[in-house]
């Protein structure tokens, strides 16, 4: 238990937590051994945590059997390569009785908390919502998660992230509709609620990250304005440059507390979102997203090749130039040295 307070903590003070791909072999089977690098380059690169078993890592996972054993390869990797504690957030979905399943396994294996994707509730009311989200609480405390509509999640309103914000058992909510309305809806929950000091807000909006990080949201409670800021970011986006990536976290943390965001650090929002266009596949509208970054793995030498466990999933015609334009316009956020001088190591 003083471990987990310790992780969870970190995970309310803010910090860098990768979502965590999948390595696959060329038969599509799980490459163990590169599973384990990529912890072990999130750990040294700084990451506060690992988010292990979400979308990025690939929902399909369960459907092929490897849920368990790849959030035990991170808890492992996790635990033997570094004494420091780390927040450990594993991914859950599905309806209910899965979701609680997911949860008790996760808690099992020693996850400090729950990422809960609602993409299989969809066309359920905001009553079976909570209802789902609170069964899911009473095994793991909560991260909430609003997906993007465009990767399958759900609109949820203000009034439904209000009551979502009043279970006892939530400690964070990862905001990933891309869309800036919907983010404030999130913020207007946890004010309303009146739960901005036990729920830390985390970013997972990969077009918007700079901004999200230095920017005050203000939402009125009783004619008072409640001011809530992005403490942290679980983000696909920060499975690739991951050093640079803290680098950059570190840098916009500082800011915000000093109240001295330059020019020059608002600039760096275009370029991190131009990036992402990339490794996102925003041209075809995040149909390569995952196959992205597997790709720049890929070309850092810690993935073979960018396999995923659907065959129909890989890169968009036009999307390997896109990488090629972004890595070589923005080569100064890439961490391509740090990596090349690792990874051995990584993979041994």
């Amino acid at each position: 238990m003083a471990e987990r307070a310790q992780s969870l903590a970190i995970l309310k003070a803010g910090t860098v937590i990768p979502a965590h791909p999948l390595a696959l072999d060329p038969g599509r089977k799980l490459d163990r051994r590169r599973q384990r690098a990529l912890s072990r380059y999130y750990i040294d690169a700084g990451a506060g945590g690992l988010a292990v078993g979400v979308h990025t890592t690939q929902f399909a996972i369960r459907e092929a059997g490897l849920y368990d054993e790849v959030l035990a390869l991170a808890a492992e990797a996790a635990s033997d390569w570094t004494d420091r504690p780390l927040a450990m957030v594993a991914g859950l979905a599905g309806p209910t009785p899965q979701a609680v399943a997911e949860a008790k396994t996760a808690a099992r294996l020693g996850y400090d908390a729950g990422l809960l994707s609602l993409a299989a509730m969809k066309g359920r009311d905001a009553d079976a919502l909570i209802e789902h989200c609170e069964a899911v609480a009473r095994e793991i405390p909560l991260t909430g998660f609003y997906l993007q509509p465009a990767v399958g999640g759900l609109e949820l309103d203000a009034e439904f992230w209000t009551r979502f914000a009043a279970i006892e058992n939530v400690v964070a909510i990862k905001v990933a509709p891309f869309n800036r309305y919907r983010t404030l809806d999130v913020v207007r929950g946890i004010v309303e609620a009146g739960a901005e000091e036990r729920i830390a807000l985390y970013t997972g909006n990969d077009d918007h990250i700079v901004l999200d990080l230095v920017t005050p949201c203000v939402a009125m409670r009783e004619a008072r304005p409640v001011t809530v800021r992005f403490v942290g970011g679980l983000l696909g986006h920060w499975s690739v440059w991951t050093k640079k990536a803290i680098e950059l976290y570190r840098r916009c943390r500082k800011a915000a507390a000093q109240g001295a965001v330059t020019a020059d650090l608002l600039a760096l929002d275009s370029r991190v979102t131009d990036c992402n266009s990339a490794f996102f596949d925003v041209a075809n509208n995040f149909h390569g997203c995952i196959a992205g970054c597997h790709e720049v793995l890929r070309r850092q030498g810690l993935l073979e090749g960018i396999w995923c466990l659907d065959p129909n999933e890989g890169l968009s015609p036009g999307q390997g130039e896109a990488i090629d334009r972004v890595c070589r316009e923005h080569a100064d956020l890439s961490d391509d040295a740090f990596v090349a001088a690792n990874r051995e190591r990584w993979l041994g």
